[in-house]
């Protein structure tokens, strides 16, 4: 007997569907996987057999055949279990045929018959949505992650013979979407009140988090750049909708969503070791995953210790810090990942640390300062738009931390925050679809800045002293609106402009600052 049953398999964020057709014939007991499916795929024999039996159903004794139609598309994982198993219960007439019309099913079993959570159920889901389902069947753990597509009918089960129960009913019960909370602070970061001193580096930051922009620091050992930005998430505003599902849909496919989990509300924070590979960072792999700044997608992308980065991993990032998108190539397929990301990125001044520092000398000579800097290329820094150098705060500030009265108090996050989701009110207003002044595109970005006579003459000086590219120059301007609208102006002053050239630390500078 021939059954067939439908189910997914994932190739980068994208789901396609997958038709599980199963055939029992006569022959010697065996079991054959045809479809391109990958050691995980394959091993499913053992698991599906041994659930079949400790869930009280009968195995066949026969030579069965189990092909996963389209035959050129690769399967890999564990997630076609489910739907292999409910494949042999229908050709073995264990299972009704109507109760598996319009049905799909994803989940892997272990060898008790127990679902256990598979990743990529929301590409799945959509997918379902999009082809018309009747239904879907998914393990109890990914049940709160399946209801978030609306339309659709999810049906949650915790073992193999829950799941058969449930498809024999006439009206199953479907799983309820959690109940939408709102986006808690971000926990795993810095308040800006524990920053001592930096003002000029604080000030960059509240900069970078309104209107989305690519910060660098560089300074010595001990100057608070890595505290500095695990403060920039708390900065950020709450995640829309649509960027919250977005985000859970790259977390699930990378299996970084629990268990049980539902939207993500929290932006991530991702910190990468100066040892990543190129893979790592921009993702890859024969079926593409996403890499860390896919995972970073609407939050932090923090390269600490830039200059120790390969130089080549370092140049991935220059067309994606522009298009806000990464697209994997292989022979067979391509793959999208989205990644709109704030990035920091820290260093020192030089290999030992300390040029620049009035209090320490520099052991290294011009020579070994050109080398260090070499390692980035002048296409990256010119895509950085912040570009900021700090120096360690004096005895005095440093006191202050230890004092019962400190002599100023500083800004905590939470007040910083509260400006920056204004002057993003302010851009949403004005920017074609609400982009942050970092994020919206070149051809529409001339009405967005509203230059007045005054700041356009500073600025085309600036553009001749500093001999800026065409990309420095913009980016100039896009930093000034931001400015500006941090002070709540409809127009660029030439104050907005000058403070915006203040992080422009690099230009015309060779061997670092």
């Amino acid at each position: 007997m021939l059954a067939r049953c439908t189910s997914a398999a994932l190739r980068g964020l994208e789901a396609h569907q997958v038709t599980v057709e199963v055939d029992i014939g006569p022959g010697l007991p065996a079991l054959q996987m045809v479809g391109l499916a990958d050691a995980a795929v394959q091993e499913s024999r053992e698991r599906v057999r041994s659930a079949l039996r400790h869930s009280g159903f009968r195995v066949p004794l026969s030579r069965v055949v189990v092909n996963l139609a389209p035959a050129d598309l690769p399967k890999q994982g564990p997630g076609l279990d489910l739907p292999i198993a409910l494949g042999l219960l229908l050709a073995s007439g264990q299972l009704e045929p109507a109760a598996l019309e319009g049905v799909w099913s994803l989940g892997e079993l272990g060898l008790d018959g127990r679902l256990r959570p598979v990743r990529g159920l929301l590409s799945v889901a959509l997918k379902a949505q999009e082809a018309g389902a009747r239904g879907l069947l998914v393990p109890a753990g990914n049940a709160a992650e399946a209801a978030l597509v609306s339309g659709l009918c999810t049906w949650a089960a915790g073992s193999l013979a829950e799941a058969v129960q449930l498809l024999g009913q006439p009206d199953p019960p479907a799983a309820r979407p959690a109940a939408p909370e709102a986006q808690a602070p971000f926990q795993g970061g810095t308040d800006l009140a524990e920053v001592q001193g930096q003002g000029h580096g604080r000030r960059a930051l509240e900069i970078a988090a309104a209107g989305g922009h690519h910060l660098l620091l560089v300074g010595p050992p001990g100057s608070g750049k890595t505290m500095l930005a695990r403060c920039l998430a708390g900065l950020l505003p709450p995640l829309r909708h649509s960027e919250a599902l977005e985000l859970t849909r790259i977390q699930s496919v990378a299996g970084l969503l629990p268990a049980g989990v539902g939207l993500v509300r929290a932006r991530p924070f991702r910190s990468p070791h100066h040892s990543c590979s190129g893979a790592a960072l921009v993702g890859g792999g024969a079926n593409p995953r996403p890499g860390e700044l896919a995972l970073a997608h609407h939050g932090v992308l923090f390269l600490d210790e830039l200059t120790e980065f390969r130089r080549e991993v370092l140049d991935l990032l220059r067309q994606p810090l522009e298009s806000g998108e990464i697209w994997i190539h292989r022979a067979r397929h391509s793959a999208r990942f989205p990644c709109t990301i704030s990035l920091v990125a820290a260093t020192n001044p030089c290999s030992c640390g300390w040029f620049g520092d009035p209090e320490r000398e520099c052991s290294c000579g011009e020579a070994a300062r050109l080398r260090y800097w070499s390692r980035l290329s002048g296409p990256l820094l010119d895509r950085l738009d912040l570009q900021v150098v700090m120096r360690r705060p004096d005895a005095a500030s440093l006191g202050d931390a230890y004092r019962r009265a400190p002599a100023a108090a500083n800004e905590a996050s939470a007040q910083v925050a509260a400006r920056v989701q204004a002057a993003r009110r302010r851009m949403a207003r004005r920017n074609p679809g609400g982009l942050g002044n970092g994020q919206v595109p070149t051809a529409e970005l001339r009405p967005v800045l509203q230059l007045d006579a005054d700041a356009l003459e500073l600025w085309e000086g600036a553009l001749r002293q500093r001999r800026l590219t065409a990309r420095g120059g913009e980016s100039l301007l896009r930093v000034a609106r931001t400015i500006a609208d941090l002070q709540g102006e409809q127009t660029i002053a030439p104050g907005a402009v000058a403070e915006a050239l203040t992080y422009r630390s690099f230009d015309g500078l060779e061997g670092g600052p």
